[in-house]
């Protein structure tokens, strides 16, 4: 790329692989919240283990090194450091926020650990909170594909994201509302917690077929749009670097169609695997009931046998067994 004067731009350097690779913009808020969540997850599951119940150590890797390690990078790393004036560095950070973090927090199964170390009161408190009337309602897919595929369309289309860029608060609110609908949408699919709104595994597979485009169009829309979304903002920008307005934005559409669509396949194969397990499990649920039934049948086949046994052998007496048997008792 030709060097281009930066003659009254202040804002950051161009993106490469040296300059992302070092692009680094430390949030305290989010750090330590981060932080916090890794060290409950992690000590709660040790407690588990020490007091010899099995917790996967794949669990604590998707909740920590996948989940909230994907919320680290989204929001500290380039894609945070460039969100604001790179559209499709910010399109990185939204996919990422609501399309990967949430999967991997889902099969850590959080809540599930909390039930699991709570006391008797607090398990029974959070069990009815998750069977409440307003969990039914908010956790289920359907809101959750009305939140992270439907708000998209609202958020790019309309003066809500240019807010994005010069609101810092209504930004931060923006990374939480992703990962939130994120969670909403993807935890009753894939996930293994017993949260409200789990469909049986064939209606899962349905509703994923038919959100698996809902990316693509909105993708294609914002590839398709003629004017630069935010264009206020990013002309008053005036970064002298990298692709054109509409470059960048075609670049963000592009991103968001096919990354939509590769993780919607990966989270389809994830699905047809816990489908498959959950077939086996079932099975040997069922050979084993099978199998206690049939001992259950010889041990009463064995005592009917007994009991027809013992009628027979009085049955054969003779008379004057009987009369013996009086004599004595007389």
């Amino acid at each position: 790329m030709a060097a281009l004067p930066l003659h009254g731009y202040d804002g950051l350097p161009p993106l490469t692989l040296s300059a992302a690779w070092s692009a680094w913009e430390l949030d305290a808020l989010v750090l330590v919240g981060l932080l916090v969540s890794a060290a409950a997850y992690l000590w709660a599951a040790n407690r588990l283990r020490r007091r010899g119940d099995a917790w996967p150590i794949g669990r604590d890797i998707a909740f920590v090194g996948g989940g909230l390690g994907t919320i680290a990078l989204a929001v500290m790393w380039w894609p945070g450091v460039y969100d604001d004036t790179l559209f499709w560095a910010h399109m990185v950070q939204h996919m990422a926020l609501s399309m990967v973090a949430p999967i991997f927090l889902a099969l850590g199964a959080p809540v599930t650990l909390v039930l699991r170390t709570l006391p008797a009161g607090g398990r029974r408190r959070l069990s009815g909170a998750l069977h409440s009337l307003p969990a039914k309602l908010v956790l289920n897919p359907l809101v959750g594909f009305a939140l992270l595929f439907g708000t998209p369309f609202a958020l790019y289309f309309t003066g809500l994201y240019e807010l994005s860029l010069r609101n810092d608060l209504f930004h931060e609110l923006l990374h939480v509302h992703f990962v939130v609908a994120g969670c909403i949408f993807f935890w009753p699919i894939i996930g293994i917690d017993p949260v409200p709104g789990r469909l049986p595994h064939p209606l899962r597979l349905l509703l994923l077929f038919v959100t698996l485009p809902a990316h693509a169009w909105l993708g294609i829309s914002i590839m398709s749009a003629n004017t630069v979304l935010a264009g206020d903002y990013y002309r008053q920008l005036a970064r002298p670097w990298g692709p054109t307005l509409l470059g960048d934005q075609d670049i963000g559409g592009g991103l968001l169609w096919a990354t939509g669509d590769l993780v919607g396949l990966l989270v389809l194969a994830a699905l047809f695997v816990q489908w498959s397990r959950a077939d086996q499990r079932e099975a040997v649920r069922l050979d084993r009931r099978f199998d206690r039934a049939q001992r259950g049948g010889a041990e009463d086949d064995s005592e009917w046998a007994a009991y027809n046994a013992h009628l027979a052998s009085l049955a054969d007496r003779t008379p004057n067994d009987h009369g013996e048997a009086d004599r004595h008792a007389r």
